[in-house]
């Protein structure tokens, strides 16, 4: 291994002999394809707005909801067996329940897109699942395989048309709608009940019927994500150069619920691991304070285990907390606490290589405190520093900086992050080792200015050395480090890597801790796998066939040759130094939906020298002061939705810039000259690359 890299050896994170977690696609030996669908409960349709088609706006819809208890006995599948490939007229789907019993599932297929009175939901065929081993009710049970349908020919035909034979190519739509056993009703109608529990679910009294997501299958092919054509917002693959995360890329949503897309489930998503996904989201919303959930807590039941494990000091009692609706932190205004924010800490004299504990805060600066009577380590924006620039034609953008006020000591090193969208996390960490470090240049051979070299980090659970790719600077390797690491310093929660909250204050003992941690290897592993498998939003860069009575959602308003453009001009720049467009993950990752994807995060997972107006006075590894994780770009666009509006953004690893233009005016070191061009480019072109960077 060439030494200018920082390192002469290192340890992949995944073998090449890892097994799968969960097949999700095979072929059979006669050419069969078999794809494993999972799925959730939804309340609504995906194309089901908060109000008719034609109707004034009254708010979202409600398909990316997660209805009260989604994370129990709610989860199934669909094996999809299409023979097709085969040479055989039949597709086959059989219901997979993951828990309990379903009794009256219904099936619908192939969206009649040919029928003009078809908006919100229309399909040619309805059906349900029948189990000719239960007299042929739809009465369906975890680990049976006896509910099943099949057909043998394509259903989507104009109105008094035959069908036609199935064809390799053809896209088929699919919408489940779950209905569990219940008080009263189906398996169990005529039984006495009492009124509160009919129709509630027998195995634990909650809701009972469900809607699912709307997939797009292309025979022969599988699962794809979709969007919407005209004349009616017909289902249609997303071209892949739109599908930023790959096959787990989310589908257009004309639900308008542009907030939720970030707390979505990849869309190709195994059986088991949307169960997997569900119990990890969970307790990512849970509070360790009450052991309450974050949406529905009155219905939602408590999850005991975790009531009052909450830390003695904290910033948030939830993981959700910090991440708006899976988004970013919160902005609080000038001198509020900055508590859903990271303020790390260092003594004077530590180093990357040799971190030093501030003498009162530690690692990070706890804000919050259980004892009410607690010093008050309050951190908060006192001001802002201003400056203008100017741009060679006249414009001018005023950029700020924030001061910062301490109710605490003033730590001799300290760094203020704010938290990231947590998208495609597993998809940044299925990437091997040598894609990354083919992007290095530590020495800058080609000339251009541009370095980008790794972060090597120490493994806290087994001492090996890993690539750094998580958090603003590279230090953190794993999933699993990152996860421990907010757990303990944001949360005071323990957990197997962070076994003591002596960690939080960089005892070198601490991990010798004896005894249960608050999260346990098992819920550790959950929250891994839900952070893991949450989709990338497709990038907004093609206009939808709304009708052409019917508004057109404000996600949707794109311009799509001014996007064309901006990429062009942002590669033109020379941001793609930088921001990779393109990676592609390894074949040894667990989870088989990460395996082979062709990614577009924009980043190339390398440190690189920002210049002093982005340096800070705190070093990480190898990231000294002024040397940042070049940070994905996916999601960008989405953020004002996620946030709750444009005002509500903040960009860069601070939160300092409100907008685009004002986090690429920041960019300097070895960005300088990218910004130079930006800043030399007419104003219709940096409309342009901003209107490129929002569709992402």
């Amino acid at each position: 291994m060439d030494a200018s890299l920082g390192v002469t050896s290192f340890y992949p994170l995944f073998a090449a002999s890892t097994p799968v977690t969960e097949q999700i696609q095979y072929r059979e030996p006669d050419g069969t394809l078999v794809t494993l669908m999972g799925m959730r409960p939804t309340e609504r349709h995906a194309r089901e707005r908060g109000e008719p088609w034609t109707a004034a706006d009254q708010g979202p819809g409600r398909y990316l909801t997660f209805p009260s208890a989604y994370f129990q006995n709610r989860t199934y599948g669909i094996e999809i067996r299409d023979h097709v490939p085969a040479g055989k007229q039949l597709i086959e789907m059989i219901l997979i329940v993951n828990d309990g019993t379903f009794d009256g599932t219904t099936f619908s297929l192939f969206r009649n897109s040919n029928d003009e009175g078809v908006r919100d939901f229309g399909w040619a065929l309805n059906t349900g699942f029948d189990n000719p081993n239960r007299g042929g009710k739809p009465i369906c049970t975890a680990g049976s395989r006896d509910c099943k349908i099949s057909f043998d020919s394509y259903w989507d035909v104009p109105k008094g048309q035959p069908h036609r034979a199935l064809k390799m190519g053809d896209v088929i739509e699919l919408s489940p709608a779950q209905r569990m056993e219940r008080y009263g009703d189906g398996m169990h109608a005529g039984e006495p009940v009492p009124d509160s529990l009919r129709g509630k679910a027998v195995v634990d009294g909650a809701g009972s019927r469900y809607y699912s997501f709307e997939q797009l299958y292309v025979v022969g092919q599988g699962l794809v994500p979709w969007y919407g054509v005209a004349p009616r917002l017909n289902s249609a693959p997303l071209p892949e150069a739109t599908l930023l995360g790959g096959a787990t890329s989310l589908s257009y949503n004309y639900s308008e619920e542009p907030m939720r897309v970030f707390q979505q489930m990849a869309n190709n998503i195994g059986i088991v691991n949307s169960k997997r996904f569900v119990q990890g989201r969970r307790l990512f919303h849970t509070s360790f304070l009450d052991g309450k959930h974050s949406e529905h807590p009155d219905d939602n039941p408590v999850f005991a285990a975790h009531v009052g494990q909450l830390g003695p000091r904290f910033n948030q009692e939830r993981c959700i907390a910090c991440h708006t609706l899976n988004g970013r932190s919160a902005m609080p205004g000038i001198g509020a606490r900055l508590d859903t924010m990271a303020v790390l800490t260092g003594a004077a004299g530590s180093t990357g290589a040799n971190p030093l504990p501030d003498g009162t805060y530690g690692a990070n600066v706890q804000q919050r405190s259980r004892d009410a009577g607690a010093t008050d380590l309050s951190v908060s924006v006192a001001s802002y520093q201003t400056s203008v620039r100017t741009l060679p034609d006249g414009e001018t953008v005023e950029l700020q900086k924030p001061v910062y006020a301490f109710k605490g000591p003033v730590p001799a090193q300290f760094s203020v992050r704010q938290a990231s969208q947590i998208v495609g996390m597993g998809l940044i960490e299925a990437v091997d080792e040598a894609t990354i470090l083919a992007l290095a240049d530590p020495a800058d051979r080609d000339g251009d200015g541009v370095k980008g070299v790794p972060n090597w980090i120490t493994n806290p659970e087994n001492g090996k050395v890993h690539l750094g790719r998580f958090g603003w600077k590279a230090a953190k390797a794993t999933m699993r480090q990152q996860i421990g690491d907010a757990l303990l310093k944001d949360i005071g929660v323990t957990s197997p890597v962070f076994p003591s909250r002596g960690c939080q204050r960089l005892d070198p003992d601490c991990r010798n801790a004896t005894g249960a941690t608050a999260i346990s290897e098992a819920e550790l592993s959950r929250l891994t796998d839900y952070l893991s498998l949450l989709a990338v939003p497709a990038q907004r860069s093609l206009r939808s066939g709304f009708p052409n009575d019917t508004r057109v959602s404000p996600e949707h308003d794109v311009n799509p040759g001014q996007i064309v453009r901006g990429s062009a001009l942002f590669a033109q720049a020379q941001c793609v130094a930088c921001h990779t467009p393109q990676l592609r993950t390894g074949s040894a990752h667990p989870f088989a939906e990460l395996r082979n994807q062709t990614i577009r995060p924009y980043t190339n997972l390398l440190l690189h020298d920002m210049g002093p107006g982005l340096a800070d006075t705190l070093a990480e590894g190898k990231a000294a002061a002024s040397m940042w994780r070049t940070a994905p770009l996916w999601g960008l666009g989405s953020l004002k939705y996620v946030q709750g509006s444009e005002q509500n953004v903040r960009l860069l690893h601070d939160g300092r810039a409100r907008t685009l233009m004002e986090a690429i005016l920041w960019h300097g070191g070895e960005a300088a000259a990218s910004r130079t061009r930006f800043e030399a480019m007419s104003r219709d072109d940096r409309a342009a690359v901003i209107a490129f960077l929002s569709s992402l």
